[in-house]
């Protein structure tokens, strides 16, 4: 008798969460009823309406770089490519090294941000761990070229960035640390 009067408590609380949850859903107003009235869509500038000397490419102040809003430029410096599982530097992966190292001799305001990234395969918590033993090692490998620490940053991407399920020559360039050069503020 107990277990029946509790089943139907249940079954009474869970109707009562039910019809307590349904409310009715707002009236969405007219177009005619808002502050704006009946308008088409969109249309707030009209290129007919902007004065002829306007030019929209001139309205742009074109940057002398190409850092981005975040004052850092990728690409310039070729990434650093890894083998499998492994934070090794190769000897041909050196020389990118070596080049980023006289980049940043040549432009001694800036430095660089090294970001190690992994393909797809393993835990997300390895792959942290992995980028970040690969970002280090580039950055150790440029201080022993000579580069002062307070000019390098090493961060771990781990394989956020990487194609999921991917074949073996898209893998080969997740697994890799990325040099972004970074402008001084």
């Amino acid at each position: 008798m107990k277990l029946v009067f509790q089943k139907i408590s249940f079954v009474i609380a869970g109707a009562a969460l039910v019809l307590a949850g349904c409310a009715k859903k707002p009236e969405r107003p007219t177009p005619v009823s808002t502050l704006m009235g009946p308008q088409s869509g969109g249309g707030a500038i009209i290129p007919s309406d902007l004065p002829a000397a306007t030019d929209p490419g001139t309205m742009l102040t074109p940057r002398p770089d190409d850092f981005d809003a975040n004052g850092q430029l990728r690409g310039k410096l070729e990434a650093v490519y890894f083998d499998f599982d492994s934070s090794d530097i190769k000897a041909p992966e050196r020389v990118k090294l070596q080049a980023a190292k006289d980049y940043l001799d040549k432009n001694p305001t800036q430095r660089l941000v090294l970001e190690g990234h992994c393909d797809w395969r393993g835990t997300a918590e390895y792959n942290l761990s992995l980028g970040d033993r690969r970002a280090t090692g580039a950055k150790n490998y440029l201080i022993k070229l000579g580069v002062p620490a307070d000019k390098l940053e090493a961060n771990s991407k781990g394989s956020l960035d990487a194609a999921k399920n991917a074949d073996d020559a898209t893998m080969a360039k997740d697994r890799r640390a990325e040099l972004v050069i970074v402008k001084a503020k």
